[in-house]
């Protein structure tokens, strides 16, 4: 007979039912998130499964370009690129699912909620230590402003993650996601005498409030030499030729005269 509990997609905890009716009995559920999954076995079908729920139960209300779809693109592409390189496809999974759940963007800059977020949930799980910490440390070290400090930590795992998470980040899915992140934040679209800063440090680059057409100058046209995989730099070349003609078409459109060139 199946053993049954609830996933708590806030906390990452698993609840037995008897927990779950107590909550019930008190009435006090109007803030709970609650998720039904199986605790039998606990493999690693199961605890994909659960990370899943937990992920797209955590990422509902999320800004648009960092939403669960973006996790679910991400999952989706490194399996894919996965496919073709030599690493443990669990912590490649695992990895990609859990890399934006809690993003210091959206958090006041924190860059440890989402790791420590990670490995409470990996822990309720029940998954080895040895999984746990390798997740956490691509998670800690995959985003492109770590790149621009001393990055302490790198495996194929990452390197896999790290090229999908990048690939969503460059080409239609990309531009869609740099303008809606643009409107979130209230930026211009463009400002000709607001150059971009080509040469920043991680902290600049976190407190960049430059328009939104910058960004593609500072992070979104660098990322095709920044791939690590052949898969990545073969599905990155496309997605930035699609960039450039994007930008010549804005700025065509913007008047003719103005560019960065």
């Amino acid at each position: 007979m199946a053993e049954w509990g609830f996933l708590d997609a806030e906390t990452g905890k698993i609840l037995s039912f008897s927990y779950f009716f107590q909550i019930i009995k008190s009435k006090n559920y109007q803030n709970t998130h609650l998720c039904i999954l199986s605790l039998q076995g606990m493999n690693k079908a199961s605890i994909l499964s659960n990370t899943e729920k937990f992920v797209r139960q955590r990422m509902m209300t999320a800004e648009g370009g960092h939403d669960w779809w973006h996790v679910f693109r991400v999952w989706k592409t490194a399996r894919k690129i996965a496919e073709k390189e030599n690493v443990d496809l669990f912590v490649v999974e695992l990895a990609a699912l859990l890399h934006d759940i809690a993003d210091p963007k959206f958090h006041d800059g924190n860059e440890e909620i989402g790791p420590d977020t990670a490995r409470v949930f990996l822990e309720g799980q029940r998954v080895e230590p040895e999984i746990t910490d390798h997740v956490v440390n691509i998670i800690k070290n995959m985003s492109f402003k770590n790149s621009l400090g001393e990055v302490r930590f790198h495996s194929k795992e990452m390197d896999v993650v790290q090229d999908a998470d990048r690939l969503d980040a460059i080409g239609a899915i990309g531009i869609a996601r740099a303008f809606n992140y643009g409107g979130f934040k209230n930026r211009p679209l463009f400002d000709p005498d607001i150059k971009p800063s080509l040469f920043m440090t991680k902290e600049e680059y976190k407190q960049g409030t430059s328009p939104t057409v910058n960004h593609f100058y500072e992070k979104l046209l660098l990322l095709k030499d920044k791939m690590n995989t052949k898969t990545g730099k073969d599905l990155a070349q496309q997605r930035h030729v699609f960039m450039e003609q994007f930008l010549l078409q804005f700025f065509e459109e913007w008047g003719g005269n103005e560019s960065f060139k």
